[in-house]
């Protein structure tokens, strides 16, 4: 069966090693007469190990001057080959204004691949809109600004997009996990996530531990997903970017179709980066369709035979473009991102333990370092301070929104303990609603407390 993917240029990485390792020190001047003359002026240069204009380009976006790069790296040493997901207090010089549980809600930027795929009727066709919409939040997730770390007991809600409502809560602070819930008329969304992670020196890899399910409601039909790991590269020394090379997989678990595709790695002068391409399969696992396009840009699906090739009298068709984005904005929002962090997308009465609400966020979003620090200090040792409580207490914490399970699940990168949503969200959300509570426009005064005990 031959690959999807489209005509790429022919690469010697022989060639390109060598050249590298023995002219490097020619390397930046060489970059674009080298790019020009093997016809790839349109692919980004990815420099393996970074170097002083990669450094100077982070400087100048407010980020990682050199003595702050010197002395983070003789701190983080000690840490190679372990997960630092939450035993490493990081300056908030890296942190982008947003918490890990917005950025769960950044997957329903283009839910309405969701709803196409509730109303289709060919199976198949399902599957090409519903793996669209995963890979659809990957041009989000290439950022390389880190989100805060949730408090035990935050929340992020969220309702104003295509009918949905949204809340997530982090229900576990060692090991780290959150859970989410979404619904509109078309679908439910739950996800349990407890990301891992795996420091390298001036990189780090991000396994997705994590179950993700997808309910479409016409047909009671259920989706699983798998994404691929992810891969942040030049963490501290050279310009950082993201790849996620690997397989995401999409199962129908009530027919046994299946979508795999694959993200290709990025190669030499960025060749490869971005691709995606795979097959829609059913439950015989005979192809059916083809997709391909790129995650930051485009998704295309095409019927195929059982030999994975074209269908003759059909066309690529494509079902999914990036949306406009804004220009040289400094965390590399999208105007979806800058909405979850509005207020415009908050519900009448927004729960007090809303990452909204948090202050170090709050400051860095105003550009406040030195306070965004602090405040970031303070809740970090508040919340260890409410463990001890809990411990002399010989209390436990219990989320509010997502019920712990009996159920633990087996993931490629370790097993996952399930946290299910229990519903209660939308009789709160139906109280609150219709309640005399304070406008929109004055829910910022809100101090944030996603406390366990009271001061």
């Amino acid at each position: 069966m031959s690959s999807p993917s489209k005509n790429k240029p022919a690469q010697n990485k022989g060639f390109f090693a060598a050249m590298s390792s023995g002219f490097s020190m020619f390397s930046t001047a060489m970059r674009s007469s080298v790019i020009g003359l093997l016809g790839y002026e349109n692919l980004e240069v990815i420099s393996p190990d970074g170097g002083q204009e990669d450094a100077e380009e982070e400087a100048r976006r407010g980020r990682w001057k050199q003595e702050d790069r010197d002395s983070y790296w003789k701190m983080m040493q000690k840490y190679i080959g372990s997960d630092v997901t939450s035993m490493v207090t990081l300056p908030v010089i890296i942190f982008e204004p947003m918490t890990m549980l917005q950025k769960m809600a950044e997957l329903m930027e283009y839910c309405h691949l969701l709803d196409l795929a509730d109303k289709c009727e060919d199976p198949y066709l399902r599957m090409v809109y519903s793996a669209s919409w995963a890979v659809s939040v990957y041009y989000a997730y290439q950022r390389t600004w880190k989100p805060f770390n949730p408090i035990l007991g935050e929340t992020y809600e969220m309702v104003n997009h295509n009918g949905i409502t949204f809340i997530s809560e982090q229900v576990s602070h060692h090991p780290p996990m959150s859970a989410g819930h979404a619904e509109n008329e078309h679908f439910t969304y739950d996800v349990t996530s407890k990301l891992k992670t795996k420091f390298l020196g001036n990189s780090v890899d991000v396994y997705p531990v994590g179950r993700t399910r997808v309910t479409l409601k016409r047909d009671g039909v259920v989706l699983d997903l798998v994404p691929p790991p992810t891969k942040v590269n030049n963490l501290i020394f050279g310009r950082t970017w993201v790849d996620s090379p690997g397989e995401m997989i999409m199962t129908n678990l009530t027919t046994g179709d299946k979508v795999v595709l694959h993200f290709q790695e990025c190669g030499w002068f960025g060749a490869g980066r971005y691709e995606v391409d795979g097959y829609v399969f059913n439950a015989a696992e005979e192809p059916k369709m083809l997709m391909t396009g790129k995650w930051n840009e485009s998704m295309g699906y095409q019927p195929c035979d059982k030999d994975g090739e074209p269908l003759p009298g059909t066309e690529l068709k494509e079902l999914w473009r990036v949306a406009a984005v804004p220009e040289n904005d400094k965390y590399q929002y999208t105007y979806f991102a800058h909405k979850i962090n509005s207020f415009e997308t908050a519900p009448k009465n927004l729960l007090a333990s809303d990452s909204r609400l948090r202050p170090d966020r709050c400051a860095l979003e105003m550009n406040d370092m030195s306070k965004a620090g602090a405040e970031k200090s303070s809740l970090e040792e508040r919340q260890r301070a409410e463990k001890r409580n809990r411990e002399s207490k010989g209390d436990k914490f219990t989320p509010r929104w997502f019920d712990a399970t009996e159920e633990v699940t087996a993931t490629p990168w370790g097993d996952l303990e399930i946290y299910q949503y229990n519903g209660k969200y939308v009789q709160h959300r139906a109280a609150a609603d219709h309640s005399d509570g304070i406008d929109v426009e004055d829910v910022r005064t809100k101090e944030f407390n996603p406390w366990q005990y009271s001061d």
